[in-house]
């Protein structure tokens, strides 16, 4: 039987039953339990990790969002734990979606009214849904073939007489012709890619309205095959003037068939599952939106690694590398975006602060703006109901100061930068009250 989970990053799974089931703790099948342990040992070696804990009867998940789907057929939605209601499922789904669109530059697509009955998908489907219509497109336009040459023996001539091999014929065979002519078919990488991608797509659908035109779709493709060997066929996807109604489908088959997750789900099994580590989404997403907000002769270089903490034995040693580093005209700014959330009202805890990020942030003000009189250094987190305004600036020393300002997910923007002075346009620059005290 299959199963949807809705749980949020650090969720508690069990096989006991819950008294109480939240996003924050469900109940799973024994099978997906020892699945995802085992899908946990696999992954390690690469530095990943699924789960936090595990004793046996409970499991912690980690950082990641996204979705699993278990050889048992239990599909478990991880979402962004940003909202603090329980009733939140809609609004950190399309988060979710907003957040993945913009951060792996997706292709957007105008969504009419016989669609919105997707809007509160699971991300997998809204995945399969966006890609369908690329493919829907796609056929529409018309998909492209290519000459393949093919070399033969046949008892008719047909295209070109190969004269060496001709001649090199025994007698007994004098009656065959060896001939080379070209077919012209779609057997080629796009068109295998994206005739995998649909195959994945039946299998794991569960919304009708994209099983059928899934179904559909098929049928048009029924003499495609399916690609071999999937990494060397998206190497030899072509980006040509041919080709270029092609663009917006690459995208979602490259999530379908695991191309742009972070995480490899290796093994015989092949559900679509879905990974991204939440503070990788987050600061690509923060960079993307900075871009855009970007002024004129204003640029953002994201991970800069031209300097290093120290240096040994006649070599550099310990690269520092900030998340994003802005530039205009002489002067820069230091940049760095934290998936957390912050308590603006708890100075006693200083506000959920990590004083190991403000080490960090210290070592790249002095890396990285030595030459500069003043030094401007942003630690960025979500803007959330506990936190919706920038803190009270922090001062290192009276040319080095370090400003914590809230990032609005919907919006895409910083708010509250009276006194950094970044070159940024259209984002909210109110000044906060306490700005420029000493916190």
């Amino acid at each position: 039987m299959k199963a949807s989970v809705v749980v949020r990053e650090y969720a508690w799974l069990t096989t006991d039953p819950v008294d109480s089931p939240s996003l924050d703790q469900k109940s799973i099948t024994r099978s997906a339990f020892g699945w995802l342990c085992q899908l946990n040992a696999a992954i390690a070696s690469s530095g990943a990790t699924l789960i936090q804990d595990l004793d046996g009867h409970w499991l912690k998940l980690d950082n990641y969002v996204g979705v699993v789907e278990c050889p048992c057929g239990t599909r478990i939605e991880i979402l962004p734990k940003h909202y603090e209601t329980e009733d939140s499922v809609a609004e950190s789904r399309s988060l979710l979606r907003k957040m993945l669109r913009v951060a792996l530059d997706l292709p957007s697509r105008e969504v009419g009214s016989a669609h919105l009955e997707l809007f509160n998908a699971p991300l997998s489907e809204w995945i399969i849904h966006q890609f369908l219509f690329a493919l829907d497109h796609l056929i529409k336009t018309g998909i492209q073939f290519d000459y393949h040459r093919i070399e033969e023996e046949q008892r008719f001539l047909r295209g070109q007489l190969n004269t060496v091999r001709q001649i090199r014929l025994s007698p007994a065979r004098q009656h065959r012709f060896e001939i080379r002519h070209d077919i012209f078919e779609a057997d080629r990488p796009e068109n295998r890619l994206l005739k995998s991608a649909l195959d994945r797509v039946i299998k794991s659908t569960r919304v009708n309205a994209n099983w059928q035109l899934a179904f559909e779709l098929k049928t048009l493709l029924v003499d495609l095959p399916s690609s071999r060997d999937v990494k060397k066929d998206f190497e030899n996807w072509k980006h040509d003037r041919l080709t270029a109604h092609y663009r917006r489908a690459k995208p979602w088959c490259e999530l379908i068939l695991n191309r742009q997750t972070p995480i490899a789900l290796v093994g015989e099994w092949e559900g679509m599952s879905l990974l991204f580590p939440m503070e990788k989404l987050f600061e690509r997403y923060v960079a993307s939106c900075l871009r855009k907000s970007l002024a004129d002769g204003a640029q953002l270089k994201m991970h800069p690694l031209w300097s290093f903490l120290c240096t040994h034995d006649g070599g550099k040693i310990f690269r520092l590398e900030p998340d994003f580093l802005i530039e205009r005209a002489a002067q820069r700014w230091i940049l760095d975006a934290k998936w957390k959330r912050l308590d603006g009202g708890n100075k006693v805890d200083k506000y959920g602060l990590q004083q190991s990020d403000f080490y960090q942030l210290f070592a790249y003000g002095q890396a990285y703006l030595r030459e500069q009189k003043q030094k401007h250094l942003v630690l960025i987190y979500p803007k959330s109901a506990k936190f919706s305004q920038s803190l009270p600036v922090f001062n290192f020393s009276d040319e080095a100061k370090l400003w914590v300002i809230p990032f609005d997910l919907e919006t895409g923007q910083l708010e509250h930068l009276a006194g950094i002075g970044l070159p940024l346009t259209g984002v909210s620059d109110q000044a906060h009250s306490a700005q420029g005290k000493v916190a």
